[in-house]
């Protein structure tokens, strides 16, 4: 009888590691995503840039610092209007553990003001 208790308390406590952990790797990847939106708004932000270099800057970000299944779970989209330069991350990560651990989908955006020529 105490074999099966210990081995039951040990399953429990890895799953209960394996949900902290994957929880871990979550905040990293949205403070990751965070971080690309922003730097590429402000890739953005001076007078001969493009939306095209705002993507770019954004998917370097992710590509650096986020790669593998969780880098391709984001989609970076960037847009100017009305002077102000906006990225917009769309994410979906899914659980280590399906039915156990939810998955995790959110949206970020980043904005900075376009300069202007004097």
């Amino acid at each position: 009888m105490t074999t099966i208790q210990y081995v039951a308390g040990t399953a429990l406590a890895l799953l209960a590691f394996v949900m902290m952990a994957n929880f871990v790797v979550f905040l990293y990847a949205r403070g990751v995503v965070r971080s690309a939106v922003d730097e590429g708004a402000r890739a953005d932000g001076p007078v001969d840039a493009t939306p095209a270099d705002c993507e770019s800057r954004a998917r370097d970000v992710l590509a650096d610092l986020l790669g593998g299944g969780l880098g391709r779970a984001v989609s970076v989209s960037c847009r100017e209007a009305g002077g102000v330069v906006t990225a917009r991350a769309t994410a979906s990560f899914a659980s280590w553990i399906p039915g156990v651990i939810p998955d995790w989908s959110f949206k970020l955006a980043g904005t900075t003001v376009k300069e202007r020529e004097p």
